[in-house]
């Protein structure tokens, strides 16, 4: 990656849409739309709902499948020398390996993002990340069938995340995205329904990100493998505490849908604060956030 900034999966479709806005090779790298082994239709409207200082979705992996990712988007990503990271949904751990085989054959990707922590699927996503054991599983079963980096993006959804971000690293993966969103619902109190469609949703946006620098902070102090931060990032300071608190690269999620210029102004913002504070490289900012007990 020739710096540490992605665009988090879900957020940025799969790339196209923003080639209007700057070449995607500007990137760090992409993470694409989660891809299933078949065309999925994801859940019914409304699907997307504003809260304060964020949003819920409840897309719920909608996607063309694997092979159409390939034939069509992969190829025109290609085209722009994109470092892309592909997403890796799926309802079992069969289906999880053989999305992630079928990728690793495929020219032009850099890595795999296995989606285990969705809350907005009834199978798969988060029904396997709050488990550690399934975890180790379904990372071992992908760890197998490829030789590209794999990183298991975890669930915010359980009691503490610690214990999931072991497993995966147990398992054999090469990084951690650390968070997906938070379960939350809204409530119409006109109609007295959910506002959602599957009436619970993924909470992200500014409103997560304390929690996500939380979970950033402890996970770093667990595993020896790089963390990716993410939860609520809309500006270059936001993503320095993650890199402080322990991400070593940070991805821009519902920023996106608010400014697609977000990820280029974060690139820049981090060029300038190592510029002010006289850091030479960037990664000697990792982890370094000063803690003084009884303070």
């Amino acid at each position: 990656m020739k710096n540490p900034v992605m665009t988090a999966s879900g957020c940025y479709g799969y790339g196209l849409s923003y080639v209007d806005f700057y070449p995607p090779d500007l990137l760090g790298a992409m993470v694409v739309k989660g891809l299933y082994r078949e065309a999925w239709r994801g859940n019914p409207p409304l699907r997307v709902v504003e809260t304060p200082a964020g949003m819920l979705n409840a897309v719920g992996l909608e996607g063309p499948g694997v092979d159409s990712f390939i034939c069509n988007e992969l190829q025109q990503l290609r085209e722009y020398g994109a470092t892309v990271i592909a997403n890796v949904a799926g309802h079992s751990v069969e289906e999880y390996a053989c999305v992630a085989q079928r990728l690793s054959e495929a020219k032009g990707i850099a890595g795999l993002e296995l989606n285990i922590s969705c809350p907005n699927v009834s199978q798969g996503g988060m029904a396997f990340g709050t488990d550690p054991r399934m975890i180790f599983e379904l990372v071992s079963a992908v760890r197998k069938v490829t030789s590209l980096p794999v990183i298991a993006k975890l669930s915010p959804n359980v009691t503490d995340i610690r214990v999931t971000a072991r497993a995966a690293e147990d398992a054999g993966a090469d990084a951690l995205s650390v968070i997906n969103t938070l379960l939350g619902m809204s409530i119409d109190i006109r109609t007295r329904r959910p506002r959602l469609g599957n009436i619970t949703g993924g909470l992200s946006g500014p409103a997560i990100r304390p929690v996500a620098i939380r979970m950033v902070w402890q996970v770093a102090q667990v595993v020896n493998i790089p963390i990716i931060g993410q939860g609520g990032i809309m500006t270059a300071e936001d993503a320095v505490e993650f890199i402080l608190a322990g991400a070593r690269a940070v991805a821009i999620g519902t920023a996106n849908f608010v400014n697609p210029m977000a990820p280029l102004q974060v690139i820049e913002g981090l060029r300038q604060y190592c510029i002010e504070n006289n850091v030479d490289d960037i990664n000697d900012l990792v982890g370094k956030v000063v803690i003084e007990l009884g303070k």
